[in-house]
């Protein structure tokens, strides 16, 4: 996972399209309706702190965790244009989701835009359910969101190119996926252009992302052997019941009471 490292640069100029707002709101609904008195939320893989920074603007104090030290300076940064009210409510640190321990209990742990589906081996995987479910109080929510297996092998990934441009930069992303299906897994393969507009240089890389695909029965299964319970399963943002066009899915998971 370090390609996150040289990913920040360009990070939220590639996702500006991207509805965070509407996605804050959708996860401040879910916790809301499922755990109701949340008041204390740990983000796993925070990235650059935007859905921390809507999370908090929603009533909730975040702490966001986060292995790539672009990324986070990125999310220190954003911290730093909010009132000195809603800083108060927002942290940041560094770590792994796979092994930070904090020493300290939330009410919900959050972990968004497929963070769960880098988790690649099961090895990995198992990690990051310990790590939430060490995080949560009993009664505590685990909410995250994950590439859905049926939709992936419905649909299957194709090529996709993406162009985008801020005052600075002009970047071009084509995206090769190649499936491994005997690993539940996809390569993303990214080809990167960034036009520097100062001086007109223009700079090309490569970076590889690696995703799994997963399937509710091993959610279930997770979420049992980490002394959690299901409470929902859903399409990302709509709430409906997931089908095969739904490449994202959310879950919600309990942790059960003494």
């Amino acid at each position: 996972m370090t390609v996150f490292n040289d990913y920040s640069r360009y990070y939220d100029l590639l996702y500006r399209d991207k509805d965070y707002t509407g996605e804050a709101d959708f996860v401040a609904r879910m916790i809301r309706a499922h755990h109701p008195s949340a008041a204390r939320v740990l983000e796993l893989g925070c990235g650059t702190g935007r859905h921390a920074e809507l999370l908090v603007q929603r009533g909730f104090a975040l702490h966001g965790v986060d292995r790539s030290e672009g990324m986070l300076k990125e999310a220190h940064g954003r911290k730093s244009f909010l009132s000195a009210e809603l800083a108060g409510a927002l942290e940041f640190s560094s770590g792994d989701v796979r092994d930070v321990r904090l020493g300290v209990s939330f009410d919900v742990v959050i972990s968004l835009f497929h963070v769960m589906s880098y988790q690649t081996s099961n090895a990995d995987l198992d990690a990051a359910f310990a790590t939430a479910a060490a995080h949560l109080e009993p009664g505590g929510l685990f909410l995250f969101d994950f590439w859905y297996g049926p939709a992936v092998l419905a649909e299957m990934p194709e090529v996709r190119v993406k162009r985008l441009a801020d005052t600075e930069i002009e970047v071009t992303r084509i995206a090769e996926p190649l499936i491994h299906p005997e690993e539940n897994c996809v390569t993303v393969n990214y080809e990167i252009g960034i036009l520097n507009k100062s001086d007109g240089t223009y700079s090309r890389f490569n970076e590889s992302h690696r995703m799994r695909y997963l399937f509710l029965p091993e959610i279930n299964a997770l979420c049992e052997r980490h002394g959690m319970v299901p409470v929902f399963s859903c399409e990302w943002m709509s709430g409906k019941v997931p089908g095969l066009g739904t490449w994202s899915v959310c879950t919600g998971a309990r942790v059960m009471e003494q």
